[in-house]
């Protein structure tokens, strides 16, 4: 795991100086662009997940210094503890009440009690458009929104004052390594600059923003509406077993790309647990699920799990 950071970070790194001052033509710099996009949303998979669920180390100061990785590519630490850690894994599916369900609402529905609109019909085919959108999104709209949200907050809860500044700072360090600064040095005319950092940005929302739906939006897994707007009938394991999905389960390169995020069913049950750790456990759970009769969902590869994914998209739109 030590290695795989070292050889994400310093491929990071690497390639936003190539991008700064690679005397290179448009072309060559899109594609630094891409790489460069697609490494922060490794970089998010591999270290920043697993560290932000205390999962990367048995030391809370590692696990916490790592974590700021995920300021640093963009997002932010304290919206996405409570967003994801707090509120996905406990209400996983739960219309209404699981944050991480909010996939360009309006444009995509993924529950029949939504309203239906005519351009639904086809949201199995645009959907896959608008998830390259997803990290300019994340970045500069989404994390104030939800840090500003009452209602995403647990009873009284307020973001300490720390985290106000937390927010405001590194958003601010973001903006000026990818957006100032190359303004100001990539020798290219300013809209050319501006191009490169939209294909980054489209590249790593590609990469982030299918994985993250091939969890929980497929045909198999349930979306379960609660009785009286607070019963759940279901214990909490048996829950996440219905509304999780795993994909590519036996494929190496996926797990070790995207961090164990294929092994979501085995990342809900044990969150603290490294994800290198995922392909030994996942045999135990399947087999115990398959004891007591508990849906086990799983996709064979990523292709699969993308098919899968655009059939729910589909169903809900028609």
């Amino acid at each position: 795991m030590v290695a795989k950071t070292i050889g994400i970070l310093t491929l990071w790194v690497g390639l936003y100086f190539a991008l700064l001052f690679a005397e290179v033509n448009l072309w060559y710099h899109m594609m630094i662009a891409i790489g460069l996009g697609l490494t922060m949303g490794l970089i998010g998979f591999n270290i920043g997940h697993d560290a932000l669920h205390g999962a990367y180390s048995k030391s809370p100061q590692i696990n916490k210094s790592l974590g700021i990785l995920f300021n640093l590519i963009g997002a932010n630490v304290y919206v996405w503890k409570m967003t994801h850690n707090k509120i996905h894994h406990t209400y996983t599916n739960i219309i209404g009440h699981d944050a991480d369900l909010q996939v360009a609402p309006g444009m995509i529905r993924i529950h029949k009690d939504e309203p239906k609109k005519w351009i639904h019909k086809y949201q199995h085919i645009y959907a896959f458009f608008l998830y390259s959108f997803a990290s300019i999104s994340w970045f500069y709209r989404k994390d104030y929104m939800k840090f500003f949200d009452a209602s995403l907050r647990i009873g009284d809860e307020k973001p300490p004052r720390i985290e106000y500044i937390n927010l405001f700072a590194f958003k601010l360090i973001y903006y000026m390594f990818f957006l100032v600064i190359p303004l100001i040095v990539i020798n290219l005319p300013w809209f050319q600059v501006l191009l490169l950092l939209l294909v980054m940005h489209l590249a790593e929302g590609t990469l982030i923003g299918n994985v993250f739906q091939l969890a929980h939006l497929v045909k198999e897994t349930h979306m379960p509406k609660p009785e009286n707007e607070t019963e759940i009938h279901d214990s909490w394991a048996v829950h996440q077993m219905r509304t999780t999905a795993n994909f590519a389960r036996e494929s190496w390169l996926t797990g070790f790309l995207f961090g164990g995020l294929n092994f979501q069913i085995e990342h809900h049950l044990f969150p603290n647990i490294c994800h290198v750790h995922y392909p030994a456990i996942s045999s135990i759970v399947k087999e115990t699920a398959e004891e007591f009769k508990i849906p086990y969902i799983e996709n064979k590869t990523f292709i699969s799990a993308l098919k899968s994914h655009a059939g729910f998209l589909k169903k809900m739109g028609n």
